[in-house]
C-alpha cells in the first residue's frame, strides 16, 4: 500500500478518496480539508479570535491543534459538567494537552459556578440528559465568547456528526432544524458566529490524526448518552459507507449544497420572533428569562424533606 503523494508506504487508507496516505501527507489532508471547510462556509477570517469548545476527546483537541497550526489565534473552553468520572477525566485531557503545547485554557465548572451539574439538572428539569446538557454547553459557549470579545466559537463536530444529526431530522422531517443545520452559523441577536471545521473529516480520520500527532484523548462515550439515537444513526450510516464508500459525504454535503438554503428562506418566512434580553443573565431570549437560567432555577430549587416518622393520631 502505497501513498498517493509520495509513493511512500501508507499508514490509512481513505476509501471515498479511493487513496492512501502515508504519516506525514495524511496529516497534511487533514489540514487542508480543514482550511477548505473554512473557506468553502466563509467560517473564519485571518486575524480572528476564536474560542474553541474543548471537552477533552479526539475531535475537539483535534480541531484545536489544526486551528493553531493553520495560524488561527485559538484558546481553548472547558466545562465540567459534573458526570462523574468522566468528567474529571476529560478535564485532565484537555488540561494535558494545553500545557504540551503552551495553549490558553479558560474553565468553569457547572457545579461550583452554577450550583448543579448536568445529572441532577436534567433530574430536576425533567429534560434528557443530552438535552440539558447540549442547552448548558451552548448558554456557556455563547457567554465565554461574548464575555472574551471573542469572532467565533469553534466545535469538533466531524462529518459523522453531522450526518448522524441530519439522518434523524429527515427522517422526523424536523424542518425548523433543517432550516438551521449548516457548518457556520453567522453572528445574530447578540449570538457569536458558530463554525465546525472538521465537517470534511469522519471520526476515523480524525483518531488517527490525534494518534499521528501523538495527542492523547478521552475514547469512552459519555455514560449519560446510552440510547442516544445518533449513535444508532452513525452506525446504520457507516454500514451504508462500507458498501458504498462516499455515501455519508454525499449525503450531508449534497443537503448543504442543494435543500439548506430552501429550508432556511421557508422557515425565515413562517417566523419572524423578536428577542429580548433575559432578566437574569442579559443573553438574548423570546422569554422573561432564557432557557439555561430556567434551568438553573429549577436545578437549585430547595427541595423540602420531611424528617423522621409522622406522629400518630392520639386516641381520645
Amino acid at each position: 500500500m502505497k501513498c498517493r503523494v509520495c509513493r511512500g508506504p501508507a499508514i490509512i487508507d481513505i476509501r471515498r478518496h479511493n487513496a492512501n496516505f502515508c504519516s506525514e501527507h495524511f496529516l497534511k489532508l487533514c489540514r487542508d480539508q480543514t482550511a477548505k471547510a473554512i473557506a468553502q462556509f466563509d467560517m473564519l477570517q485571518p486575524g480572528d479570535r476564536v474560542l474553541v469548545a474543548v471537552s477533552g476527546g479526539k475531535d475537539s483537541l483535534a480541531v484545536w491543534d489544526i486551528l493553531n497550526e493553520l495560524g488561527y489565534d485559538a484558546e481553548g473552553f472547558y466545562v465540567g459538567l459534573g458526570i462523574g468520572e468522566c468528567s474529571d477525566v476529560s478535564a485532565e485531557y484537555a488540561t494535558r494537552f494545553a500545557h504540551a503545547r503552551n495553549l490558553t485554557l479558560h474553565t468553569e465548572d457547572l457545579l461550583r459556578d452554577h450550583g448543579f451539574d448536568v445529572p441532577h439538572g436534567s433530574r430536576a428539569a425533567k429534560r434528557a440528559p443530552c438535552s440539558a446538557c447540549g442547552l448548558t454547553k451552548r448558554h456557556l459557549f455563547d457567554e465565554a465568547a461574548h464575555r472574551g470579545g471573542y469572532d467565533a466559537i469553534v466545535t469538533g463536530h466531524n462529518l459523522d456528526d453531522e450526518a448522524a444529526v441530519l439522518m434523524g431530522n429527515v427522517l422526523h422531517w424536523h424542518t425548523d432544524y433543517l432550516a438551521r443545520h449548516a457548518p457556520m452559523l453567522p453572528a445574530r441577536d447578540g449570538f457569536p458566529k458558530k463554525a465546525k471545521p472538521l465537517v470534511r473529516l469522519t471520526e476515523r480520520e480524525t483518531a488517527a490524526y490525534c494518534v499521528l500527532r501523538g495527542i492523547d484523548y478521552l475514547v469512552d462515550e459519555c455514560p449519560m448518552a446510552v440510547g442516544n439515537k445518533h449513535l444508532a444513526y452513525k452506525e446504520q450510516l457507516n454500514e451504508l459507507e462500507r458498501t458504498s464508500p462516499g455515501a455519508k459525504f454525499d449525503f450531508y454535503f449534497r443537503f448543504l449544497l442543494d435543500a439548506q438554503d430552501r429550508f432556511a428562506e421557508a422557515e425565515a418566512e413562517r417566523t419572524d420572533i423578536s428577542l429580548q434580553a433575559c432578566e437574569r443573565c442579559g443573553a438574548p431570549t423570546n422569554n422573561d428569562i432564557c432557557s439555561f437560567c430556567a434551568l438553573t432555577e429549577r436545578a437549585t430549587r430547595p427541595v423540602p424533606l420531611t424528617i423522621g416518622r409522622k406522629p400518630q393520631e392520639v386516641a381520645s
